[in-house]
């Protein structure tokens, strides 16, 4: 049985409680194992970059420090906590002066004996397309959905190496293995205005409806994500009487798995997917069955 070392990040424990808990469960069904890592710490995005370089590599050092004891690749369902810690392993790969100053900071002494890694890239490539279609009870058919990646997940390239940063497939490739249609867009990493949600909110504001604007356009009826940021921010800043709802793709697989605790998730979005869920048959909550 494959195990993985699990940083759920502080959105996962607030905000975005749903996606940790879709998460956990979409392990447990594949049966892969899953452990938490014991006493980590926030890694600092979004801010600590803006304010102290070195305290913004220091605190995912940290977390690697903990990991590496115990030998599992680390797996970060947050695209910017991934973005975060995938730097400080690219500074403690590839620059031995700065390596040398985090490991005084944090006291340890780094081994590069793990892998930082994304939880798509995990879930798509390292336990693979073919197991999670093996999984699937409720094909997603007749959802239109468009993959959103955000900024974070791959750039800068040669630090996220994941990915072409263009034009990424993986996501569209899980949708249509879940039964669902993976519309195609060309806004797929654009950003989405999360870093200025609280500090220039008309801008985010702006940039979210231009995402929500071009994915109806392209004909989708939902957005799916795999960032805590980005997801809130496309919810609370969308306007308008036709709001999209924005998915967590693992939430898309516990539905398509037929979990039952899927139904509990729903409650948890500023944008209720239900009345979209509720117009395919395939995808109704167990609960709300009828006859057709």
């Amino acid at each position: 049985m494959s195990v993985y070392t699990y940083y759920p990040g502080c959105s996962l424990e607030s905000t975005a409680c749903e996606y940790d808990a879709s998460v956990r469960a979409v392990f447990k069904a594949l049966e892969v194992e899953l452990h938490e890592l014991e006493e980590w710490n926030c890694c600092g995005a979004s801010s600590a970059h803006c304010v102290n370089p070195l305290l913004a590599l220091a605190l995912p050092a940290r977390n690697l420090a903990l990991a590496q004891s115990l030998g599992h690749d680390l797996v970060l369902p947050c695209a910017a906590c991934f973005n975060r810690h995938k730097s400080a392993d690219y500074e403690l790969r590839h620059d031995p002066d700065r390596r040398s100053e985090l490991e005084a900071i944090v006291g340890f002494r780094y081994q590069g004996n793990i892998a930082v890694r994304p939880l798509l890239e995990v879930l798509t490539i390292g336990v693979g397309l073919e197991s999670i279609r093996g999984r699937v009870k409720r094909p997603l058919g007749g959802l239109k959905a468009v993959a959103y990646y955000g900024c974070l997940l791959v750039r800068p390239p040669q630090v996220t190496q994941f990915e072409n940063p263009e034009n990424p497939r993986l996501m569209n490739q899980l949708l249509e293995t879940l039964g669902a249609e993976a519309v195609d867009w060309s806004y797929a990493t654009e950003c989405c205005g999360g870093g200025l949600s609280l500090t220039k909110s008309s801008a985010a504001a702006r940039l979210v409806n231009r995402l929500a604007e071009r994915a109806r356009e392209a004909g989708a009826a939902a957005m799916v994500t795999s960032c805590p940021l980005c997801q809130i921010n496309l919810e609370m800043r969308q306007s308008g009487t036709q709001k999209l709802p924005i998915f967590y793709f693992t939430e898309l697989m516990g539905l398509a798995f037929g979990l039952p605790e899927a139904e509990s998730w729903w409650g948890k979005h500023l944008i209720d997917p239900r009345p979209l869920l509720a117009e395919i048959k395939s995808l109704q909550p167990a609960s709300a069955k009828r006859d057709w």
